[in-house]
């Protein structure tokens, strides 16, 4: 399923063991380089030490609620020792700016998409002032920055002017237009 974050913050996590909601995811941590989603930032219902955090490993299922088998899969997101290099990179993807490899602008990362069962961000929705800006394929980025997530410059498909014919070239190539009957 595919699953843009905007619409998930403030989906329930459930424990499907004892049938009781343990948070609600409120952040999403991506990984910059191949963006895997490592897992979700919560408001926790138990009382904790730290920022509670759910792994994606511990996911059973996506739908109107998140779906975990234990109690304990909502911990703190410093006991999560595999994460501590990428929680100390100062790369984030969403809040950051989108720039395409010759410099244009796009805009800010303001929201994205990823399927719910890879975990892999697919889509980035840039915005700019207000508006909403074209999507971009997470398959299009080249690089995260500490400053711009830098993407492909669109392509473009304009001939080469030395390759292109005049209409009359096009036209003397159409039999029976382009010819003068001889009598």
């Amino acid at each position: 399923m595919r699953v843009r974050f905007s619409t998930c913050k403030g989906t329930n996590i459930l424990c499907d063991s004892i049938n009781e909601v343990l948070g609600q995811i409120t952040g999403i941590l991506l990984n910059p380089d191949t963006g895997k989603v490592e897992g979700f930032f919560a408001i926790s219902a138990l009382p904790m030490i730290g920022t509670p955090f759910l792994s994606t490993i511990d996911i059973t299922k996506w739908g109107a609620h998140v779906h975990v088998r234990e109690t304990g899969t909502v911990f703190p997101l410093e006991d999560h020792v595999r994460l501590q290099p990428l929680l100390e990179d100062n790369r984030t993807i969403l809040g950051q700016r989108i720039r395409t490899e010759s410099g244009r602008k796009i805009g800010v990362c303001h929201d994205v998409q990823f399927n719910s069962d890879s975990m892999r961000c697919e889509w980035l929705f840039p915005r700019r002032f207000w508006r909403w800006c074209t999507p971009i394929p997470f398959s299009d980025v080249l690089e995260v920055r500490q400053d711009a997530i830098i993407v492909r410059d669109p392509n473009t498909s304009v001939k080469d002017p030395v390759q292109q014919e005049s209409p009359l070239e096009i036209l003397q190539q159409i039999p029976g237009i382009g010819s003068v009957p001889e009598n």
